[in-house]
């Protein structure tokens, strides 16, 4: 959620930014509930301060007839305007609610094509055979028997493949690690205040992306920045504890919904997966600098892991409600001769703290609202997509990176 304030102040430029994200906001109609919300507030706390006293002139003693009736009348009218303020305020705060975080200055304007590259490592070779026919042929990957005891694009990994999975999770919560983040298992189910909190509002019900549990206030998470981002949910942070660095682990539980036409064979993109992922609390002026740190951190991730890439810097249009300014890092893919999403990193400024009332206080003793960014170290399933692209061998068999080797018990392949 965004500040009503900065509403207030810029709403052309809000409803302008809202729109190049692809959200349709009606501003105008929200500053008149906004309006209206703040006249019935005043006349609420003045009849209120009225019944306190009044209150207070009848402490200890039986009230005459015409504080009787003062009482009664406004009980009655507060109790008329406290109606009108709730109906106000609920449709005040869906309104704000459906606007997402504005973007920075330099995020490139339009649809996802229009993402820019900002950086590229690595040589772009080309001449490798699929991951799922190569891995299938290994009997590493069981598709059919994921959706007997399942569904469609749910799957076990087999033998030396999981193997390699965890591999690639013990080396990067090292390589993490080393870079000051703390460790975290999380809760795999949240909230509807955390769920929605977190900001992952879809611009229609067919782009929901959560599993949800009927019956109970649960859904299942599609990523550990959901529960990372509860985890101080409500708390005021003091700003000598900040910068703070988690990285939780977790399974992942995605419809992939609104991905049609998107790359979506074998491991690429399915139902669950598990991910190794950083979070930020952040200083609100330095949360910029935080992000960079991120997506470096990223980088050097995966030149050691020895997968070529490029960085872009998401286009508005493909940006989600949260996210003020995005990375993805794409890797290079032998098969396709093309990049594909491998992770992203994103400064959701006070977008989220906002929704869940995440502050910092100020050495001066003023409180104002903490940053939060988030940054995919590995999502386990693609990683192994990049790794089986870039180093099978000819024979059949799969080279395992330098770096991971010490995590496959010292063997160098598979």
């Amino acid at each position: 959620m965004i500040d009503i304030q900065l509403v207030r102040d810029n709403p052309e430029l809000v409803a302008k930014k809202s729109l190049d994200k692809g959200y349709n906001v009606d501003v105008q109609q929200l500053l008149g509930f906004d309006t209206e919300r703040r006249k019935l507030l005043t006349q609420v706390e003045e009849l209120r301060r009225q019944r306190n006293d009044l209150n207070a002139q009848t402490k200890g003693q039986k009230p005459a007839e015409d504080q009787v009736i003062a009482g009664r009348q406004l009980k009655d009218q507060l109790t008329d305007l406290e109606h009108k303020l709730a109906a106000i305020d609920k449709e005040y705060l869906i309104l704000l609610s459906a606007i997402p975080n504005l973007t920075q200055n330099d995020v490139p304007i339009g649809g996802e094509e229009l993402s820019v590259e900002v950086s590229a490592w690595g040589d772009k070779l080309t001449g490798a055979e699929d991951h799922l026919d190569f891995m299938t042929r290994r009997g590493w990957v069981d598709f059919d028997r994921g959706a007997k005891v399942a569904s469609a694009k749910f799957y076990f990994l087999k033998g030396d493949l999981a193997l390699l999975e965890n591999a690639i999770t013990q080396f990067a919560l090292q390589f993490v690690l080393s870079k000051g983040f703390t460790y975290m298992t999380v809760p795999n189910m949240v909230n509807s205040r955390i769920a929605s909190g977190t900001g992952f509002a879809p611009r229609t019900s067919e782009q929901s992306d959560e599993y949800y549990i009927e019956g109970e206030d649960l859904s299942l998470i599609a990523t550990a920045e959901m529960p990372l981002t509860g985890y101080h949910a409500d708390e005021i942070l003091d700003e000598a504890d900040l910068p703070l660095l988690y990285v939780g682990y977790s399974p992942c539980y995605r419809k992939e919904a609104g991905t049609y036409g998107k790359h979506t064979r074998g491991l690429f993109r399915v139902h669950q997966f598990n991910k190794l992922e950083m979070y930020a609390y952040s200083l609100p002026e330095k949360s910029n600098q935080m992000h960079e740190q991120i997506r470096a951190i990223e980088e050097e991730l995966w030149q050691a892991i020895g997968i070529p890439y490029h960085v872009i810097n998401i286009a508005s249009g493909d940006l989600g409600a949260p996210a003020a300014k995005k990375y993805d890092i794409e890797y290079w893919s032998k098969v396709d001769g093309h990049y594909r999403e491998l992770t992203s990193c994103s400064n959701c400024t006070d977008f989220q703290t906002r929704n869940l009332n995440i502050r910092v206080r100020r050495a001066d003793g003023s409180i104002e609202m903490a940053h939060s960014l988030n940054g995919t170290a590995t999502a386990l399933a693609r990683s192994l997509v990049a790794i089986v692209e870039h180093y099978q061998n000819d024979d059949g068999s799969l080279r395992i990176p330098d770096v991971l080797q010490p995590f496959m018990g010292g063997r160098t392949q598979i």
